[in-house]
C-alpha cells in the first residue's frame, strides 16, 4: 500500500495493466451489477440540476426508470447511486449501433451542453474508492467482464493509475496524482 496525503493507494495501481476495450466489452460495466454507479452528495444534487439538459439523450426505459425512482437512489447497502432500468443497465445508458453502452450524461457533455463530465467512479473505473473517517482507500476493481481491457492493458504496458490519470487528478488533484507518480517511480526502481 502507498499513503499518499489522506489516502491508502493499493500497489495494484501501479502492477495492475488496463486499457478499456469498449469493442469487445460492450461496455458491460454500465449494465452489469445490482446497483447503479456510485455517487456523492454533491453529484447528486448536481444530477438533479442537469437531468432536464441530459434528459434528451437518455432512452424512453431511462427516463421511466428515472421518473419512477428518482435521478438517484439509495442501494441495498445505504450507498447513493445512479437508478437502474429494470434492475440491469444503469437509467443514464444508451446504446450506439454496435449496441454499446454509453453515459448520456459525458455525451450531453462532451456536446456543450452541461458542464458536468460524469459520475467520478465512472471516470474512474476500475479503480474504487472507499471513504473511512480519515482516509480513503483507492483500489483496483478486478472484474471478469474486464479481461479484454486488463489484455489490452498488458499489451500497451500501461498500469491502472496511469491509464485512470485524468480521473484521479479530477478527484484528489495535480499534486496528489504527483504525490503518486513519484511513489510508483520509488517502488518500481
Amino acid at each position: 500500500m502507498i499513503v499518499v496525503e489522506n489516502t491508502i493507494v493499493s500497489e495494484d495501481l501501479l502492477d495492475k495493466k488496463f486499457v478499456c476495450e469498449l469493442n469487445a466489452c460492450k461496455g458491460a460495466c454500465c449494465v452489469e451489477g445490482d446497483s447503479g454507479a456510485p455517487l456523492d452528495e454533491e453529484e447528486a444534487h448536481i444530477l438533479d440540476e442537469i437531468y432536464e439538459d441530459v434528459k434528451p439523450y437518455l432512452r424512453a426505459e431511462g427516463i421511466e426508470a428515472i421518473e419512477e425512482q428518482g435521478k438517484y437512489v439509495f442501494d441495498v447497502d445505504g450507498d447513493l447511486v445512479t437508478p437502474l432500468v429494470k434492475g440491469k443497465e444503469c437509467a443514464y445508458v444508451y446504446f450506439d449501433e454496435k449496441n454499446t453502452a454509453l453515459c448520456a450524461i459525458e455525451k450531453a457533455y462532451k456536446e456543450g451542453k452541461i458542464n458536468f463530465q460524469k459520475p467520478v467512479s465512472c471516470h474512474l473505473y476500475p479503480v474504487r474508492i472507499t471513504n473511512y473517517k480519515d482516509y480513503d482507500a483507492v483500489n483496483y476493481h478486478a472484474w471478469e467482464i474486464c479481461k479484454p481491457a486488463c489484455k489490452c492493458g498488458s499489451k500497451l504496458n500501461l498500469p491502472v493509475y496511469k491509464f485512470v490519470k485524468a480521473a484521479l487528478i479530477r478527484k484528489y488533484g495535480e499534486n496528489w496524482y504527483h504525490q503518486l507518480e513519484l511513489a510508483a517511480q520509488h517502488i518500481r526502481r
